[in-house]
């Protein structure tokens, strides 16, 4: 007895695999991406993210932080030098990582709209801007130091994420 080829696994399962139409994104989508591709708009959400993180990161710090005095405190004297520190830690964070964020997208962003390419030289290009910027009251010599440290901390990160896949 021989096997009809219309009831082969094989061809049963060919007939099963359709081909998805491709969808196009609407309008709003579209919309939607050019926001999001634009520099300010990355820059700010970037620096909002940023204070987001320096805020956790100064309430945790501040949390740790125990006062000198420690001993001769009675609780509710600790508890309120605690909450002072977590507030002073946590806004000077806040506003450090905010800039930060702000800085290194914003440069990122510029930098990759005028190569046209998305790569690891628009991540040194940002961490050296950023970076410089940052420790740039320190004088030319702390923010040529601040740039080369950004940026090889900024590679370190995106060789860690592995974000341009290279």
């Amino acid at each position: 007895m021989s096997e009809d080829s219309s009831n082969s696994p094989a061809a049963n399962e060919a007939e099963k695999t359709t081909i998805e139409p491709i969808r196009l994104p609407t309008i709003e989508e579209v919309r939607g991406q050019d926001i999001w591709n634009n520099c300010a708009v990355k820059s700010v959400a970037s620096g909002v993210m940023g204070g987001g993180l320096g805020l956790a990161m100064g309430l945790f710090l501040g949390a740790l932080d125990n006062p000198i005095m420690q001993d001769e405190m009675t609780g509710r004297q600790q508890f309120i030098y605690t909450a002072k520190q977590m507030g002073r830690r946590s806004w000077g964070s806040c506003k450090a990582f905010a800039v930060m964020g702000f800085i290194f997208s914003a440069a990122e962003c510029v930098v990759e709209k005028a190569r046209a390419k998305h790569d690891m030289t628009n991540t040194v290009a940002a961490g050296c801007v950023t970076g410089g910027a940052i420790s740039a009251k320190g004088g030319p010599k702390a923010a040529c130091f601040g740039c080369a440290g950004f940026a090889a901390f900024s590679v370190v990160i995106e060789k860690f994420l592995d974000r341009h896949g290279e």
